[in-house]
């Protein structure tokens, strides 16, 4: 019996090693290119121990002004496209978790079935709209893709959560003579933080990350981070490796950070709709 125990043990311990290993690993590989000599970045077998540098970032801030500005791109379009789906999740999951009704349980199908979609199909249709409402090229475009594609998800998140809120909130805040959206933002909302962090978190990844939408529907005024890195990949001089990892990780840091100082309050809001009260 003991012995099992401990195989069982074992194998849990193993297998949490073998995830963190391939989610940090590639990390580790990305931040220690960016200080080691450019000599000593493919050098087999890696060398564990180097004298750290920072002539990469020098020569990204030389060479990739344009990287820096792009950042700013990129922060501009993660909180508006945040904004956006956290505040439309949180009211369709509101409306999901307290109507009942044939249309609105039908909807949900609807929903799943735009998050099934590949984001590729949408780029030739959204193009000639884009253009005629002279959003080409704007950070309120690129927000309003992001937000887009993550409403649905973000729906079911705040609805499993709401579900978790008394409907008796509701009635009593309906008794002191609050509409819908009083009950909502005033009571509800403030209940369901840590949900919309959830969906918060879920939203800056993809936003501050995300490639297709920024290559197509950007071309200067609203160009993000990602397509500087690609810029830097193809290069015509040469891919500058060190430079490239020195830019990757700039770009990799602030949501690292994000996501562990909210770690937390992001475990909360996941499995807080998992179970029943």
């Amino acid at each position: 019996m003991r012995s099992g125990r401990l195989f069982i043990r074992l194998g849990k311990a193993v297998a949490v090693a073998l995830i963190l290993l391939w989610s940090l690993a590639p990390i580790a590989l990305i931040l220690s290119s960016s200080i080691k000599p450019e000599r000593e970045i493919f050098a087999f077998p890696p060398s564990i121990t180097f004298t750290p540098t920072f002539v990469h970032y020098e020569a990204l801030w030389e060479r990739w002004p344009d990287f820096f500005h792009a950042l700013v791109n990129s922060l501009i379009v993660t909180v508006l496209a945040t904004v956006l789906a956290v505040a439309a999740s949180l009211c369709s999951g509101y409306a999901y978790s307290r109507f009942r009704g044939h249309w609105i349980d039908s909807s949900a199908l609807f929903l799943i079935a735009v998050r099934l979609i590949p984001p590729i199909v949408c780029t030739l249709p959204l193009f000639p709209v884009a253009n005629a409402l002279g959003l080409q090229d704007t950070h309120a475009w690129l927000a309003a893709l992001y937000a887009t594609f993550f409403v649905s998800l973000g729906t079911f998140v705040m609805r499993a959560f709401i579900d978790q809120i008394p409907k008796e909130l509701d009635e009593a805040a309906a008794v002191d003579g609050a509409g819908r959206l009083r009950t909502l933002f005033r009571v509800v909302a403030p209940l369901a933080a840590q949900g919309m962090l959830a969906v918060a978190v879920f939203v800056i990844v993809y936003a501050w990350n995300e490639f297709l939408f920024a290559f197509i529907f950007t071309s200067t005024r609203a160009r993000t981070a990602p397509l500087v890195l690609a810029e830097i990949v193809g290069n015509f001089d040469g891919v500058e490796w060190g430079v490239l990892f020195a830019a990757a990780s700039v770009q990799l840091a602030p949501v690292l950070l994000f996501v562990w100082v909210m770690q937390k309050h992001l475990v909360a809001g996941l499995t807080a709709g998992a179970t029943k009260g």
